[in-house]
């Protein structure tokens, strides 16, 4: 019997970037995901990460509207909010975790002033999540940093971004205070110091590192974090934040000390991110990895005495895969949004690569929950997939229904043995475009949006055989799986 707790908050979640549309729309500016477009396969492969672009790249994409961008288009949830929603409570959802724009609320970043029809637009959605008893759990900056801030100050990498970040989120804290009780500041913040422009609208200027460049705009990242914290103790106390990490769980390749210790420093590299935002210091161990990598943190004075005055109430975390490493060996290039690793043989893998381990979420539970004795919240963990609507409009998708089955039993299993889980909010809710490829066809909801990679379709919605399984998982609290 899986022992879920009373009020435990299931449900699905999204990004902004990935799921509203409307990109330009009643006064949004761009972001920097609006300007990727979609690669085909052999353009891929000349990138380490496709959804990355160059300051160039950039300049003459934010012109170009003929171009393939499904970032611009997302599943339309802009228009279809209240139809999607009604989906989510049909299933009987708890949360819903989406993110704020911050460009529909301040269209470049550092206006003075905010745009009254992008906080309209969410005062609908928070109103229609609440009709049905589900709470919001909102991300402030999920992958969609302003592309202005991008160009003019090089994103994150200028501390002037915190001022500009801090505006945007005293601006929405307040205006929904007490209707939001869980906050999440940065989306997979661990991911800046590989992709800086995805994590953090920062290009790597000519003869510059992208670890010193990841890195800075990280410890800004994490000042603006307690900046939130700050604020949300000031405006709405009886509100949570947290921080959000992609949870890297690593595996040595053998039993040779060397490829352990290698495992060991790469499971610390991914846990500095949230040891900065949960004990509040710089862990030491980062101290020889920084002069090991020529990286330099700048800081002012009062910096670390901020940080440990306002730290997160709460880990949130994506889980969908386990990495394995050794001291010597290169990697297989098996799949993953952030960063590649060795083959494992013994794990499956998705259709893109990824290697499927539920058991490496019982381990990251327990690794986080003994770290940092905080509860936990899984926002996202789910099975990219090429879906086949039929012609009666349904989609049988087991192998979803397989892959998520497992990962809560493993989620049970952690809960059993003491981590304090709070929710589960899968990827996705409902279909939308993927992150690494900007690809419609890898899907992940428990709702079938019917659109294609280019934009052709109806965009209607069709509930998967995921979606009855998912009902009564949330119906029977995690005991019928």
């Amino acid at each position: 019997m899986n022992q879920f707790p009373k009020g435990f908050l299931w449900g699905g979640a999204s990004a902004a970037s990935q799921y509203e549309g409307a990109f330009d729309l009643d006064g949004k500016g761009l972001s920097t995901a609006d300007v990727v477009p979609r690669y085909t396969s052999e353009q891929r492969q000349k990138y380490a990460h496709p959804f990355e672009v160059s300051k160039t790249d950039a300049l003459r994409n934010m012109n170009d509207f003929t171009s393939n961008y499904p970032k611009r288009r997302g599943s339309d949830f802009y228009h279809r909010y209240r139809e999607d929603i009604k989906l989510m409570a049909d299933m009987g959802f708890k949360a819903f975790r989406f993110s704020i724009a911050w460009t529909r609320i301040f269209p470049n970043g550092d206006d003075e002033r905010p745009n009254e029809a992008g906080l309209q637009f969410y005062d609908r959605v928070i109103d229609e999540c609440l009709k049905y008893n589900i709470e919001p759990v909102i991300t402030l900056s999920h992958y969609e940093t302003p592309l202005h801030l991008a160009l003019k100050y090089n994103g994150w990498s200028d501390r002037r971004l915190i001022a500009f970040f801090t505006r945007f989120a005293e601006t929405v804290i307040t205006r929904f205070k007490g209707k939001v009780k869980y906050w999440i500041t940065f989306n997979e913040i661990n991911g800046i110091s590989m992709t800086p422009y995805t994590g953090g609208g920062s290009f790597i200027p000519a003869g510059r590192d992208a670890l010193q460049v990841g890195y800075q705009a990280a410890h800004h990242q994490f000042l603006a974090s307690a900046h939130v914290k700050e604020l949300v103790e000031e405006i709405d106390p009886q509100a949570k934040v947290g921080c959000m990490m992609a949870k890297m769980v690593v595996y040595p390749e053998t039993n040779d000390p060397a490829d352990i210790l290698e495992a060991q420093k790469q499971n610390d590299l991914n846990n500095f991110f949230a040891d900065v935002q949960v004990k509040g210091k710089y862990p030491t161990f980062m101290q020889h990895y920084f002069s090991a990598h020529h990286v330099t943190i700048k800081m002012e004075p009062g910096d670390k005495e901020y940080l440990m005055a306002h730290t997160c109430d709460f880990i949130s975390i994506s889980y969908y895969m386990s990495y394995t490493v050794s001291a010597t060996a290169k990697a297989d290039n098996v799949g993953g949004n952030l960063r590649t690793a060795i083959r494992n043989p013994h794990l499956e893998q998705s259709e893109w690569g990824w290697e499927i381990d539920p058991q490496g979420l019982i381990w990251g539970l327990r690794d986080l929950y003994d770290r940092y004795e905080k509860p936990i919240f899984i926002v996202e963990n789910g099975l990219g997939a090429k879906d086949t609507l039929t012609d009666m409009h349904e989609i049988h998708d087991q192998y979803r229904i397989d892959y998520l089955r497992a990962h809560i039993k493993a989620m049970a299993t952690a809960i059993a043995e003491g981590v304090e889980v709070i929710g589960y909010t899968a990827w996705s809710a409902v279909d939308l475009v993927s992150m690494s490829g900007s690809d419609m066809s890898k899907r992940y909801g428990f709702v079938y949006v019917d659109v294609d990679d280019f934009g052709n379709g109806s965009y209607n919605r069709y509930p998967k055989d995921s979606f009855y399984w998912y009902k009564k998982v949330i119906a029977s609290n995690g005991e019928e799986l």
